[in-house]
């Protein structure tokens, strides 16, 4: 026997912490009593054994507590086997660290049966309990009555749940049921608030109006200009046309840049989708000053600066922003990020200019077909009957709008860098844009107006033919593309919608104009095109049928004559004298007859 061996008999344990002379300091491993001196005689018919503890994995929180524990027992360790001491050591743990003795004792015993570290952890989190069948009938109303789209009160899901759960065949309430106040209480306590706002209001009312907003700064992902955002909006006012009628809300598409928030580039139109997106796309990269002096607008130097395309893209889940279509823009260079749904903190820049755009029209046309806050309630005035703006008239408030958005609207909490506080760059987002681009930190692509219409119009498949490119159901034609027709083969090509006169093949970034062959299409748009072909189509449809009776009397009228001659032995020879008698008998002079009709 000696000092650590652990020794067995009739399932009690003992731990041997020292030996002198015949005696030994032994511990129950069951840690139910404190460590004693015995006889080692007493020990002889004891047998040895091991203890082990089971294996489990340790957090460093965990860690962290077993060594606090060991660093609180190891002063008393050397006093183990002096009672008085070890006591006079456990009060002054207690009095330092101000833990009660009783928690230190369960610790330098549970070390002591063990010897290892390990034996100081905490206890290992135990199983939840299992439910009750009333906490189980809880939980089940909970979910059938209480989560659901038609947002039950807890009271309604209380008595529907002693309807259904609580209630004899007759219909008789049973004397053992919980409570009103026991129900609330484990309602209060399991209550899940994700769960509670998307069972009862829906998942998009809940990520639209619920769900935490823990977006960061939008200069997280945009260290520089040349990351646009993209968004649209319909207007709040009706328009009219130049005759008075009122022909309804434009739509409102811009792109701001996330890091300066300057205005990149808008589209004002009655069109949404793919051909507001062009509209836009071809307003970014123009010349500022000349599209404001269409409109009577001479922009300041400086005003509007951005004439490049951002290389960076970001938009929400809109069908026209992840169409194909507008996805071919990446071919220019550009990188294409769509923003999960109802995220509109994302790409808060292109929210906040719509807000501030349209909060400064709307003082000042009161009357003239802006739209109030009880838009749509019952009882309200018909705004429509106050249009009297037409669509040129407002796209000159819009561009006074952007200009002062762009040039004196005061950037309170930009996060200016010391260089630019230096620099003394004044608070407005053009002159932090020119800042940027200044100093080559400007994210953009340069392109042609030219580039960027080809590159986002719509897209089909074309097929080289002998009768030259087909395409859309009409043919085309280049003069350098004849071993191509004889060839065969595929290819890409772009269309313009609105003009099926010319279509353009794509074959490695290259774009050939074809030319249409059948004129009777030139200058038609394709739907008006293929409204042709329909009719063109239906028209042969009707007639059909008399055709083919047509077809039928033609071969029945054939076979009758042929069926009045009868087979006979044809004589071969003289057929050139042959020949001449009959041009003699059938001759007609045309001149003479005409002459003397």
């Amino acid at each position: 026997m000696k000092k650590n061996d652990v020794l067995e008999m009739n399932g009690t344990k003992l731990r041997i912490l020292d030996v002198k002379g015949n005696k030994a300091l032994a511990i129950d491993c069951n840690c139910t009593s404190v460590p004693y001196w015995t006889p080692t005689g007493e020990l002889e018919n004891w047998q040895k054994t091991s203890l082990l503890l089971p294996y489990r994995e340790f957090s460093p929180k965990d860690r962290e507590e077993m060594h606090k524990r060991f660093t609180l027992i190891s002063g008393i360790l050397p006093y183990i086997g002096d009672k008085e001491m070890r006591m006079r050591k456990i009060h002054e743990a207690e009095a330092e660290s101000g833990i009660n003795r009783q928690s230190i004792k369960k610790y330098l015993f549970r070390y002591l049966a063990y010897q290892d570290i390990e034996a100081l952890a905490p206890a290992p989190k135990r199983d939840k309990r299992d439910l009750t069948q009333d906490e189980k009938n809880m939980r089940w109303a909970l979910s059938r009555f209480f989560y659901t789209k038609n947002r039950n009160s807890l009271h309604t899901a209380y008595t529907m749940m002693l309807k259904e759960r609580y209630c004899n065949p007759s219909g008789t309430l049973l004397p053992e049921h919980p409570s009103f106040y026991q129900f609330r209480y484990f309602y209060r306590k399991n209550r899940n608030m994700q769960k509670y706002y998307i069972q009862r209001e829906g998942l998009k009312k809940y990520e639209r109006d619920y769900r935490p907003f823990v977006g960061g700064s939008v200069q997280d992902y945009a260290g520089t200009v040349g990351v646009g955002m993209l968004d649209s909006t319909i207007c709040d006012i009706y328009l009219s046309d130049d005759a008075g009628n009122v022909i309804g809300r434009p739509i409102l598409v811009a792109c701001v840049d996330a890091y300066s928030s300057l205005c990149l580039g808008y589209s004002l139109s009655w069109e949404g989708g793919t051909y507001s997106l062009q509209g836009l796309m071809q307003n970014i990269i123009a010349e500022k000053k000349e599209h404001c002096r269409k409109f009577g607008i001479m922009l300041p130097d400086g005003a509007w600066p951005c004439n490049g395309l951002p290389a960076k893209l970001i938009t929400d889940m809109g069908k026209e922003y992840i169409s194909e279509t507008f996805s071919q823009i990446t071919e220019l260079g550009v990188t294409l990020v769509s923003l999960p749904p109802y995220r509109p903190e994302l790409k808060g820049p292109v929210e906040k200019f719509f807000d501030l755009i349209q909060g400064s029209y709307k003082p000042y046309l009161k009357g003239k077909g802006v739209i109030e806050p009880d838009f749509q309630e019952r009882g309200s005035h018909d705004y429509r009957k106050d249009a009297c703006l037409t669509l040129n008239d407002f796209e000159k408030i819009i561009l006074h709008c952007i200009v002062y958005y762009n040039s004196q609207r005061i950037l309170e909490y930009f996060p200016y860098t010391e260089e630019m506080l230096a620099g003394n760059i004044t608070p407005y987002a053009c002159s932090v844009w020119d800042y940027m681009v200044g100093q080559g930190r400007a994210n953009l692509i340069q392109t042609t107006r030219q580039q960027m219409a080809l590159t986002l119009m719509p897209r089909a498949k074309g097929r080289f033919t002998q009768y030259g490119l087909k395409a859309n159901g009409m043919r085309y034609h280049n003069p350098n593309y004849t071993e191509r027709y004889l060839k065969g083969g595929e290819v890409s090509v772009a269309y313009n919608p609105d003009n099926t006169t010319e279509v353009w093949t794509i074959e490695n970034g290259i774009y050939t104009a074809f030319r249409l062959i059948e004129a009777r299409f030139e200058g038609l748009g394709l739907d008006r095109a293929e409204s042709l072909k329909d009719g063109q189509r239906r028209l042969v449809r009707v007639h059909r049928e008399a055709s083919v009776q047509g077809s039928i009397d033609l071969a029945r009228h054939i076979q009758a004559v042929a069926d009045n001659k009868g087979k006979n032995v044809k004589n071969t020879k003289n057929i050139r004298e042959n020949r001449k008698k009959e041009q003699e008998k059938t001759h007609v002079d045309y001149m003479g007859v005409a002459v003397n009709e």
